[in-house]
């Protein structure tokens, strides 16, 4: 695997910034190849494994629980993740996406809905996320192929703008609160399969979920978060701030730059069509 593909340009669709100020959310196609996919997939599960990651029988999980087995900051325990967490390729669509000059890592998490697993419930990711703005993304990976019945990430399209459960976490009462929300909005449902190399990218408080895995594989998906360079940490607004905080903000206290060792500044790819170093 030439780990310099990581690191080039990737150009984006033309309307790819306005849609993604507009909806909430950007899905790219052939940002990495079918190879690149099937290397880094390989990576994670070696890096989930080595963690030790188990969970209860299904029977006895909770919502939460269920909806998937999330293992995070697998770069600093993995030298393969952490060349696709640092790729300048990925960081760039998100500084472009978000229109800031650089961004910083807020961590890493694989998402992988196990065969069987339940829903995602409807939520917001920033209702965890004790930052000073909104300039902040997620881009999702699915790590295979992703047809519907395997639960996909979804997304309620312009949710962003609109305060429609913003203080709910992840549980059945968001789900139902916030479709109820979502409903009474009008606002439309953005759900379909994932190729091979497709990512999206999805704004802190753009309100999504994923339905179950009702196939016989697990639907493994990589998630890094960005923010912008700039990026402060804010006063936590509740108890999932405050553990947030002292996880991913260590040593740091509210006013500070989010600039712990664990939120290194991500290096860019060079714009598109910049001359290579060197020519």
């Amino acid at each position: 695997m030439d780990e310099r593909e990581l690191q080039a340009p990737c150009r984006l669709p033309r309307d790819a910034a306005a849609a993604f100020a507009r909806d909430g959310f950007v899905r790219l196609r052939e940002v990495l190849t079918p190879a690149q996919i099937e290397h880094h997939a390989a990576a994670v599960d070696a890096a989930i494994a080595q963690r030790g990651a188990a969970q209860r029988p299904m029977q006895e999980r909770t919502t939460y629980e269920k909806a998937f087995l999330q293992v995070m900051n697998l770069w600093t325990t993995s030298e393969a993740v952490r060349r696709l967490v640092f790729s300048g390729r990925l960081a760039r669509i998100a500084a472009e996406l978000l229109g800031v000059r650089g961004v910083r890592l807020y961590h890493d998490q694989a998402l992988y809905k196990e065969a069987g697993g339940g829903p995602t419930p409807w939520h917001a990711d920033q209702y965890y996320w004790p930052l000073s703005s909104d300039s902040c993304c997620t881009i999702w990976i699915p790590l295979q192929p992703t047809p519907l019945e395997m639960g996909p990430v979804a997304f309620s399209v312009g949710s962003h703008t609109r305060d429609l459960g913003r203080g709910l976490g992840i549980s059945d009462e968001s789900e139902a609160q916030i479709s109820r929300a979502l409903l009474g909005e009008r606002l439309p449902v953005h759900e379909t399969p994932f190729e091979s190399g497709e990512i999206s990218v999805h704004s802190g408080w753009t309100f999504h979920r994923a339905g179950p895995n009702a196939t016989a594989r697990t639907r493994r998906a990589m998630t890094i978060i960005y923010i912008d360079a700039a990026m402060r940490v804010a006063p936590p607004r509740n108890a999932n701030q405050e553990l947030d905080l002292a996880a991913w903000f260590p040593g740091l206290k509210p006013g500070d730059p989010a600039a712990s060792p664990l939120n290194p500044e991500l290096p860019l790819a060079p714009p598109p069509g910049a001359p290579e170093a060197g020519r």
